[in-house]
Parts: C-alpha cells; structure tokens; sequence
C-alpha cells in the first residue's frame, strides 16, 4: 500500500503502482491509476483493512510522512504491515514527481521489498 496524503488517504498514484510492480510487489490500489486527480484516488481506511498489506510505504505530499502516526490508527493494529513494523518514507522528490528522480524512488523500493521480513 502506498499512502499519497493522511487526511483524507489517498492512494493509487498511476507510476508509483507501475514501480511496486516492477519491483516484484502488488498495488493493492492498481484500479485508482486511472484516475488522475487526488480527490478521485481516495480510500476509506475499510478498503485498506480489507487489503491487508504487508508493506506501507508512505509519502506525504509537502509533509514528512509519519510511520508512528500510521502505526498508531487503532483500526490498522492487525494489518500485517503493522504487526511486522514495515512502515517504510520514499522522500516525495523521489516518488511524487514523474521525472528523473524517479529512480531513486525504485531503487527504494526494490530495496524495501528485497529486505522485507515477509518476503518469499
């Protein structure tokens, strides 16, 4: 699950889907891409429960992203990703923004699925 903004969430940014998949993961989002506007790519905090992720990765746009605080949802404390702490910040200059700077945001997250406690 990759989290665009806190309040309301937002997710399923059309590259970052591309790159969790080409980095071997699941956009658990992947049906929002189309839509390019954030207000038309938010999800009730249930549609993230009934996901279920094993990794959150965060990116707060124009704010730093705060694990704990994600940690701290008490309706989240039985996601997977939670229970395993695999709450992980891609800086937004390396994953908001379409561009260069765009690989090092893959390089991320290649890096935190390869690390993954969950990980097959």
């Amino acid at each position: 699950y990759f989290e665009e903004w806190n309040d309301p969430l937002v997710a399923g940014i059309a590259w970052v889907g591309e790159l969790i998949e080409r980095a071997g993961g699941e956009d658990i989002f992947a049906d929002l891409r189309s839509c390019g506007k954030a207000l038309d790519r938010v999800v009730k905090p249930e549609d993230v429960l009934a996901a279920r992720p094993q990794i959150i990765l965060g990116s707060w746009c124009g704010k730093p992203f705060l694990p704990d605080e994600v940690a701290a949802r008490p309706e989240w404390r039985n996601l997977p990703a939670i229970q395993h702490d695999e709450i992980y910040e891609i800086r937004g200059a390396d994953i908001l923004q379409p561009g260069f700077r765009l690989v090092f945001g893959y390089k991320k997250i290649i890096d935190i699925l390869s690390n993954s406690a969950q990980a097959d």
